[in-house]
């Protein structure tokens, strides 16, 4: 949640949710390497094994966690952190903002409307 003075805290959740998804990987990663160097008895090949396998979910759990959709506290806190800091607050947002100005917030060029 964000602080009040702006600094943003990290829970410890949010913190050890890197360790969790190299954990992940790498139970998966001892565990091929395990059944391969007991079915093969080849260090090298085991470590191979092992290897890719640890890339290869640590690469999928981050897609996915990728694909997760924010929930609603976060998805106010990603608004919140993309609003400038002089822009008004009030809920008409920029429609407010441009009646005020005379600008339209869609035109790429910023000048008064009607010149």
């Amino acid at each position: 949640m964000t602080q009040p003075n702006g600094d943003y805290k990290p829970s410890k959740r949010e913190m050890l949710r890197p360790v969790e998804y190299v954990g992940g990987a790498a139970i998966a990663a001892i565990f091929t390497g395990v059944i391969t160097l007991v079915a093969t008895r080849e260090w090298n090949l085991a470590l191979i094994a092992a290897g890719g396998v640890f890339i290869i979910v640590l690469v999928g759990l981050a897609l996915f966690s990728m694909a997760v959709k924010p929930d609603a506290m976060e998805s106010a806190e990603i608004h919140e952190a993309d609003r400038a800091p002089g822009t008004s607050t009030d809920a008409a947002g920029p429609a407010s903002d441009a009646r005020e100005t005379g600008v339209d917030p869609d035109d790429d060029r910023g000048s008064p409307r009607g010149h």
